[in-house]
C-alpha cells in the first residue's frame, strides 16, 4: 500500500474509533440517566406508600378515646415520628376551623386576603373575581371578571360559574398567583358549609383574617386556648370574632396533611379530606385526596 492510502486509511480508522467513542459515551450517558429516573421512580413509590401509612397512623390516633391523653386532636398541631427509616411529619387539622370558599361571608374571604399582605384594591379586585368565578350568572362584578376577561387573558377556560369543588381550584381565578395560593390554600375548605368559622379550632392565619382583629389579640387567644388544651378543658370562642364565630353542628371533617423525606431526601406530601363516621367497619369516609407541597410545618407535639 502506498504512503498516501495508509494516511486516508489511518484516518479512517481514527474516524470510526471516534464515532464509536462518541456512540459509546452517549449510551453511557443514557443508561446512567435511565437508572437515575428508575431510582428516582421507586424513591417516589416508596415514599407515597409510606405516607398513605403516615395518614392511616393519623386516623387511628385521632379515632383513640378521648380520655386518652396521647390520643391526636385535630388541632394543627405537628406530630413527628418514623417509619420504615423515613421522616413524617403529620398535621391534623378540622375543616371546621377553616374559611369555606362557597359559603363564608364577603368580608372574611377579603380579611383573608388582605392578611397576606395584598393592598385594599388588589384584595378587592380578587374578591369580585373569586365572587364572579363560584356564581351562576355571568353577570361580571365591578372588578370581577367573566368569560370575556379570562379569553383576553389567553386562558383555555373560562368561569365554572358555581362552586368551588376543591381549594386547588382556586389557583385558576384570574389575578391568582402561585405565591399567593401558597398562603391561601391552608386556611381555605369547601368542606365546612359555613358562612364563618369555628375559632376553637382555627389556626392563627384563619383568626387573622377576621376584620377588626389584630395579631397581639390572636396570639393572646392562641397562647389561652392552648393552656386550656392541654388542660383538657374546652377551649372557648374568641371574643374578637364577632358575627365571624360559628359553632360546627354538622358532623366532623377533617384534614390530614403527612410529609415524608426518605434518607435520599425525596420528599412527598399526602394530602386528605375525610369524615368521620358511625359506621365500625369504616370509621373514615375519604371526601378528597391529592399531593402537597414541601412546606416547613408549625407547631410541636
Amino acid at each position: 500500500m502506498k504512503r498516501p492510502q495508509r494516511g486516508v486509511a489511518l484516518v479512517l480508522v481514527l474516524w470510526v474509533i471516534t464515532l464509536l467513542a462518541v456512540i459509546a459515551g452517549n449510551f453511557a450517558f443514557s443508561m446512567r440517566n435511565e437508572a437515575q429516573i428508575a431510582r428516582n421512580l421507586t424513591s417516589t413509590a416508596q415514599a407515597k406508600a409510606i405516607a398513605e401509612g403516615g395518614v392511616q397512623r393519623a386516623w387511628l390516633e385521632l379515632l383513640k378515646p378521648t380520655s386518652d391523653p396521647l390520643r391526636w386532636r385535630a388541632n394543627g398541631v405537628e406530630h413527628s415520628f418514623t417509619l420504615s427509616g423515613a421522616e413524617l411529619k403529620a398535621v391534623l387539622s378540622d375543616e371546621s376551623g377553616k374559611i369555606d370558599l362557597n359559603t363564608a361571608s364577603d368580608a372574611l374571604l377579603k380579611g383573608l386576603l388582605v392578611s397576606t399582605g395584598l393592598s385594599e384594591e388588589a384584595s378587592v379586585s380578587l374578591l369580585d373575581a373569586l365572587l364572579d368565578w363560584r356564581d351562576t350568572d355571568k353577570f361580571k362584578r365591578l372588578h370581577g371578571a367573566e368569560e370575556d376577561d379570562y379569553r383576553a387573558a389567553g386562558k383555555n377556560y373560562v368561569p365554572s360559574n358555581g362552586p368551588f369543588e376543591t381549594v386547588d381550584e382556586l389557583q385558576r381565578v384570574l389575578g391568582m398567583t402561585p405565591e399567593l395560593y401558597r398562603k391561601l390554600a391552608p386556611a381555605l375548605t369547601v368542606y365546612s358549609k359555613q358562612p364563618g368559622i369555628n375559632t376553637a379550632v382555627a389556626a392563627r392565619e384563619v383568626l387573622l383574617a377576621i376584620p377588626g382583629v389584630n395579631p397581639a389579640m390572636v396570639d393572646q387567644y392562641v397562647s389561652q386556648r392552648q393552656s386550656l388544651l392541654a388542660s383538657d378543658q374546652k377551649a372557648p370562642t374568641f371574643a374578637g370574632a364577632g358575627v365571624f364565630a360559628t359553632v360546627s353542628m354538622g358532623i366532623p371533617t377533617y384534614s390530614v396533611r403527612c410529609e415524608v423525606k426518605l434518607p435520599d431526601g425525596t420528599v412527598f406530601v399526602r394530602v386528605v379530606v375525610a369524615r368521620l363516621a358511625q359506621d365500625p367497619s369504616r370509621p373514615v369516609v375519604v371526601l378528597g385526596w391529592g399531593d402537597g407541597e414541601a412546606e416547613q410545618m408549625t407547631g410541636k407535639q
